[in-house]
């Protein structure tokens, strides 16, 4: 319900806490002493209020200032009052101070599950009483939450973009071929050209996926023909069933897992060689919350700082590990 501003008395905070002083006090002495100013100021302010609420809230003796039923009612408002704006002015002291209030990020399901648990961990150690939301979908779906402010920001791949948007690129990811182990692909250390992925049977992610999308793109133009046998949710679930041996998928360079199930190879795609932007974006002219604007700057350090590389076999053996695990690759970040 919508109050109307006619029926609302123009009293303010020091007006208020002067009848609650009053009321408490029981004589404009004590008040006038409890909030250091004269008692012909305090007559005053009780004579304009009651003025302006149409009501007496005081009866008045030659010793005792007491409440009438209706201005019991009304100290009893009033206090309410100051006290919740005390509570919320508190509230805004932690909030300017980060430690209060929520953040919401819509991501890339893969950023839900490698980056944002320990960023997550790190920055509620720091600032416990702040929540965080976190929304997945594809890049289409996270330019529409930053689009329509249901997130402070989002983490997209691919050049999508909204001309309401700002958007800050943090690196490029180069696209892997994941086979089975006994797979034919799996028997040489070479890049997988996409040409030899021809009537494969493929294990894909769902057709908005930007991955999905610009391999399919280039399959079109070299006139290649793929064929998706398969589709699941994204990315981890591509890794479990190539590990399951149903067929060969593709993924991004930060979506690889560390380490590599043993029963998966990782090829580099080659002609084309392809790789996707990861970015962070958010609303342009949209204020964030300082809690907001503190995560912001964590996640896009942790971004930038990231690169995933696979490791050669070769390097593997030098190190000593590959004897042990059996792995021809496993992943780093470098």
């Amino acid at each position: 319900m919508t109050m109307q501003p006619s029926i609302v008395p123009g009293l303010n905070a020091r007006e208020l806490q002067a009848l609650v002083a009053i009321a408490h006090s029981g004589s404009l002495v004590g008040a006038a002493a409890y909030l250091q100013t004269s008692q012909s100021a305090l007559s005053r302010t009780v004579t304009r209020i009651e003025k302006l609420v149409g009501v007496r809230l005081f009866s008045r003796t030659t010793r005792r200032i007491e409440l009438t039923p209706a201005g019991r009612e009304f100290v009893a408002v009033s206090e309410r009052v100051i006290n919740d704006l005390r509570i919320a002015l508190g509230g805004l002291r932690e909030i300017a101070a980060e430690q209060r209030g929520q953040v919401i990020v819509s991501t890339l399901p893969i950023v839900v599950h490698h980056t944002l648990p320990k960023l997550v961990r790190l920055f509620r150690d720091q600032r416990p009483l702040v929540d965080v939301q976190i929304r997945a979908g594809y890049s289409t779906a996270v330019i529409d939450d930053v689009v329509g402010g249901l997130a402070d920001f989002g983490i997209v791949s691919g050049e999508m973009v909204a001309s309401t948007v700002e958007r800050i690129n943090v690196r490029r990811e180069s696209i892997y071929v994941l086979v089975p182990r006994d797979h034919s692909l799996a028997d040489t250390e070479a890049p997988v050209r996409l040409a030899q992925l021809r009537d494969v049977p493929l294990v894909s992610p769902p057709r908005d996926s930007h991955t999905r999308l610009l391999i399919e793109g280039a399959a079109a133009a070299a006139g290649i023909h793929l064929r998706p046998a398969v589709l699941v949710p994204g990315f981890p679930e591509i890794i479990e069933y190539v590990r399951a041996g149903v067929g060969v998928g593709f993924v991004p360079a930060g979506a690889l897992p560390e380490p590599l199930p043993p029963e998966v190879i990782v090829r580099l795609l080659s002609a084309p060689a392809l790789s996707i932007p990861i970015a962070m974006i958010r609303l342009i002219g949209r204020h964030m919350s300082p809690a907001a604007e503190a995560f912001w700057g964590l996640v896009l350090k942790d971004l930038r700082s990231q690169h995933r590389v696979p490791v050669p076999r070769s390097e593997e053996t030098r190190k000593g590990r590959s004897r042990k695990t059996g792995r021809l690759y496993s992943v780093r970040r470098a």
